[in-house]
């Protein structure tokens, strides 16, 4: 399955292990403008009682937004988070975490997508949604 370095855009090799996505082991697994789907494992990304942590949640949500945003202002334009709101409606304890991403508004300075996660069993674990600022993409600096 493909890892977060292998989705939609490039991240350059010097700045991969700089990732936090790839640190969190998250997973991107569908891409569209519709929607983009990923996952990431409960085991590494726990709190210290043994559930996955709610930063962790809020880390995949705000990167499959972004991701989503992403696809619909790039490359004239870059995301960036402008708000992230996460309710966490149950406790995962182990498995994988699948989110959902999909669009509410996308305009041209900002986006913002619902992100739905899910346990193994399908169950709503947390409700988050994302706005992004859509900025100017800056010119590549001269090789």
């Amino acid at each position: 399955m493909p890892g977060a370095a292998d989705g939609p855009f490039t991240v350059p090799e010097h700045l991969r292990a700089e990732q936090l996505q790839e640190r969190m082991g998250i997973e991107l697994l569908e891409w569209s403008r519709e929607q983009v789907v990923g996952r990431m494992p409960v085991t590494g990304n726990r709190q210290p009682y043994g559930l996955l942590h709610g930063g962790a949640s809020a880390v995949l949500a705000e990167t499959l937004g972004s991701v989503l945003a992403a696809m619909h202002v790039l490359p004239e334009r870059t995301p960036v988070g402008l708000e992230l709101s996460c309710t966490h409606h149950r406790a995962a304890v182990g498995g994988w975490v699948t989110g959902t991403a999909r669009p509410v508004h996308v305009g041209r300075s900002t986006s913002t997508s619902e992100i739905v996660l899910v346990d193994d069993r399908g169950r709503r674990t947390c409700t988050a949604r994302l706005t992004c600022l859509h900025r100017d993409t800056p010119a590549a600096p001269p090789a």
